[in-house]
Formats: C-alpha cells, structure tokens, sequence
C-alpha cells in the first residue's frame, strides 16, 4: 500500500470563544488514503495507531515513524478498538458478533459473544475501565434477520467474565468512553441523536443520565484537561461543563478519533478512505 502524505489547511470552525485546542500552525494532514471504511483508531503505549478497515476486514497500524503495516487480517469485521495497560489490543468484531481481547503474539481470546444466552448484535466501540472490566456497545446496522435480541444495549463484561446489560433504552448505541477517574461514562445513541453522560456507580451499573451532546455522533475520545471530541461533520469539541468549544473540519465525513504519536499531542482522525492527523496543544487523557 503506497503511502501517503499530504498537508492540507487547517480548517477551524470555532465558536465565538474559539477554543478549540490545536497547536499553534497546526496543519491537517493526510496520512494514507485509498480505503474503504476507516474506524476505530486506538494508540498502543508507544504511540503507535491501530485503526480498521472495515470492509476490507483489516486492522491496520500507523507507527510513529510514519509507516503504515498490516496488524490483522480476516479481523471478523473489526469496529472499535483499545489498547490496555498491557498492549492487549482489544477489539470490537461486529462481524464475528463479539468482543475479543489479543496479545501481542496474536493470541485471541473471547470476552462476550452473547447474554443471556443470545447472540450478540454486532459489538461497535467499547471503553476498559480500572477494574479490569469492558464497556462496550451492541448495535446493529444492516441487516437484522440474523438478530437474536431485541434490545440494541450497552454491556459491560467484568474481570471475572461476568456480561451484564447495562443499559437498555437506547435505540443503537454507538460510541462509548470513560474518564479516567472511572467517574463517569459517555454514551453516543447514533439513531437517536444525542450523546448521553452517566456517573459509573460503584458496583459498575450506571446512573443520572444527562444529555450532552445533540448530534448523530460516531466515536469519541477525551483530552486532558476533559473535553469530549465527537466526530460528526467534522470534529467537534466540547467542554465537560457541556459547552462546545467549537469544530476541527476534516476533508472527508469522519467516523472516529483518538489521541496518539510519541508524546500524546497528536489527534488521528479517522474518515471514511483515510487517516488524518492534526497536532494538539493538549495531551490525550489516555
């Protein structure tokens, strides 16, 4: 796959306060170009960025030395990725309809693939919390003759293997994270438009839902300083007061993004044939 760099300008629509947080000079760039579905983007400890390609059943990775190399074939249709404290990569497989944790020698090892006895939706984005345990989301998109419940929820899978439903009343859960202090939990309902904000309780089930976000959000990721990136039209950035800071403009419709590169300033923005990267003047929360 020939490689491609391209410095494009960059192209903030701000709110009146204009404070979205790219680095001074900080220029759109374009990656690699000539896929067919990009998605979930996760940084390893290093910096390196895992992304998929969806119809082309890839998991691919953008190194920090500016090389882009096949991580995983035949990745059972790969959505939503992370990387945990160990380099495990985990992976949301919609085709395969399950969630699956892999070591760096390729081990793959399930975490959920059904509740309750059903077979999962289709598993999209997911978010690990400090205990060990797994956020993630089940929607469906395309085809549902093959569903096997109802519900289109939220799930989390605890370090013991335990599934249990955490939410249910969504119409297609999509994209999921948590901030760091493992205080609250953010949840995009894609079919229905808002992006909701939760407070994890103790015991991992979730509470005193607040909507915080209007918009057909795909996936997210979380700065230092908290504030919530949105992908959308292009990227959106807002506060965690819910204030938006204003909009990052990609030259293609993006579906997700994450913090990466060797010092945790560099925001890789996945869009629909290419990987993007935009340099911060903050720092990823992860």
């Amino acid at each position: 796959m020939k490689k491609l760099l391209l410095l494009l300008p960059a192209l903030l629509a701000l709110s009146s306060r204009a404070e979205v947080p790219v680095a001074p000079g900080a220029t759109i760039e374009k990656l690699c170009g000539g896929l067919k579905f990009t998605e979930g983007p996760a940084a390893d400890s290093r910096g390196n960025v895992a992304f998929t390609d969806i119809p082309r059943n890839l998991i691919l990775v953008w190194s920090v030395d500016g090389k882009l190399s096949t991580l995983r074939e035949n990745s059972g249709g790969a959505n939503g990725l992370w990387f945990d404290d160990r380099d495990r990569l985990l992976v949301c497989e919609e085709g395969n309809r399950r969630l699956t944790r892999s070591t760096p020698d390729g081990k793959v090892e399930v975490l959920a693939d059904q509740f309750d006895g059903k077979k999962l939706n289709s598993p999209n984005d997911l978010w690990p919390d400090s205990k060990g345990g797994v956020y993630f989301t089940d929607p469906r998109y395309g085809k549902t003759d093959t569903m096997e419940m109802t519900v289109r929820g939220v799930y989390h899978v605890d370090a013991d293997g335990k599934v249990r439903r955490v939410l249910d009343d969504l119409k297609n859960p999509n994209g999921i994270i948590g901030t760091p202090d493992g205080k609250v939990l953010y949840v995009g309902d894609n079919a229905g438009g808002v992006t909701y904000k939760y407070s994890i309780q103790p015991d991992g089930t979730l509470a005193d839902r607040l909507e915080f976000a209007k918009g057909h959000a795909d996936g997210f990721t979380l700065d230092e300083k908290g504030n919530l990136y949105l992908t959308h039209d292009g990227v959106d950035v807002v506060a965690p007061d819910g204030t938006s800071l204003g909009r990052i403009e990609v030259p293609e419709h993006p579906a997700n993004v994450t913090f990466g590169g060797p010092a945790n300033d560099e925001l890789f923005i996945t869009a629909r044939t290419g990987l993007y990267r935009v340099r911060m003047a903050v720092k990823g929360a992860y």
